[in-house]
């Protein structure tokens, strides 16, 4: 089931929780609204699954307006944050609910019951109550409880923030598998960026009830468009500048910085003069002073060292203000650099991405 939200616009009072979107969901895909708390995003979600109607706007499902659609006449399962499920019902009870409500014979319960239980892991706990179940049980209950129904699309709105981190892995690895198996087009509501990058097909940032980007998890981390996409997405290095040249040949872009002229990928969007955002991932940047010619080399302070595990990450202070992280992946064979001393770094300009200072 393809889904296209066309210009909907939603407001509570004089604040537009949705702002003029527009974007479609193709058949089968996992596309995830990511943002921070009360961007829309689950605004948005509501207003795919019927529960508010658009201000303006339209909302499709195969071409077919389903704007004055009723949530029970969508075809849709949805999975909600707290999980919703009746304490004084077993499992069981709770997974056949809505079948129970559609009035479907004995047979076809316990079928389609034995099918989707098989499918989240809950063979055998039919009997038992939901306080009797791990928050992880709890959530294959209610996502149980949503795919008995066989919905066309699946709504899951932070279906995972009430897990513990190692169940949370465990459990998001779970949903992704289903999801393709099934092949059933799903929208997945986060804030976790680890969350959306690890699930989807492709995502929707969402910030003041605006989409800012939409693409592909690889996409939005190394080609973020903005200031905001380039924050909110994992860690980044935010350098401002202002486009000292643009060398279209070399494809590259030379940024006056604070800490000196930087080279960066091209962007047709940006002339000289223009202000930009340099972005540097923590993990593009090396101690190295015998850089390559196309590598940018910046000295600084260290101001902190943090031993992440797997990683050991270094703030460098480059300029009054200025903090660099840069990440060190051999820990183990790495001597700890002092507090107080400095550091040379570098990073190829091919890994330095400019970006919109509008946020």
């Amino acid at each position: 089931m393809r889904i296209d939200i066309k210009n909907v616009t939603k407001r509570f009072g004089a604040m537009a929780a949705v702002d003029n979107v527009t974007v479609t969901i193709q058949e089968g895909e996992l596309f995830t609204l990511l943002g921070p708390s009360g961007c829309g995003k689950t605004t948005l979600l509501r207003l795919v699954a019927g529960f508010y109607p658009p201000d303006e706007g339209e909302i499709q499902f195969d071409g077919r307006s389903v704007t004055n659609v009723p949530p029970n006449e969508r075809g849709i399962g949805m999975v909600f944050q707290n999980f919703a499920l009746w304490p004084h019902m077993t499992v069981l009870q709770n997974v056949t609910y809505g079948l129970k409500l559609q009035k479907l014979g004995r047979a076809e319960i316990e079928s389609r019951t034995a099918a989707v239980f098989e499918k989240v892991k809950l063979s055998g706990y039919g009997d038992r109550y939901p306080g009797q179940l791990s928050g992880g049980q709890q959530q294959r209950v209610a996502l149980a409880r949503a795919l008995v129904l066989n919905p066309e699309i699946l709504l899951l709105d932070e279906p995972l923030s009430n897990l513990d981190a190692k169940v949370r892995v465990q459990v998001r690895q779970e949903i992704r598998k289903l999801q393709k198996e099934l092949g059933i087009t799903t929208m997945y509501v986060t804030h976790d960026q680890e969350e959306a990058l690890t699930l989807s097909d492709r995502i929707a940032v969402f910030n003041q009830g605006k989409v800012l980007q939409v693409g592909p998890p690889k996409d939005l981390y190394e080609r973020p468009v903005n200031r905001f996409v380039a924050d909110f997405i994992g860690i980044n290095n935010l350098i401002e500048g202002e486009v000292a040249s643009v060398e279209t040949a070399e494809r590259r872009l030379r940024v006056k910085t604070a800490v000196g002229v930087l080279g960066a990928i091209f962007d047709e969007r940006f002339r000289v003069g223009d202000k930009c955002v340099l972005c540097v991932r923590p993990e593009n940047a090396n101690l190295d002073g015998k850089a390559p010619p196309d590598h940018n080399v910046v000295t600084g302070r260290v101001t902190f060292a943090a031993y992440l595990g797997n990683a050991l990450r270094y703030d460098v202070e480059l300029a009054p203000g200025l903090i660099f992280k840069i990440d060190i992946h051999d820990p183990w064979h790495h001597q700890i650099v002092p507090t107080g001393s400095m550091l040379t770094l570098s990073f190829a300009a091919s890994s330095t991405v400019p970006v919109l200072e509008a946020k």
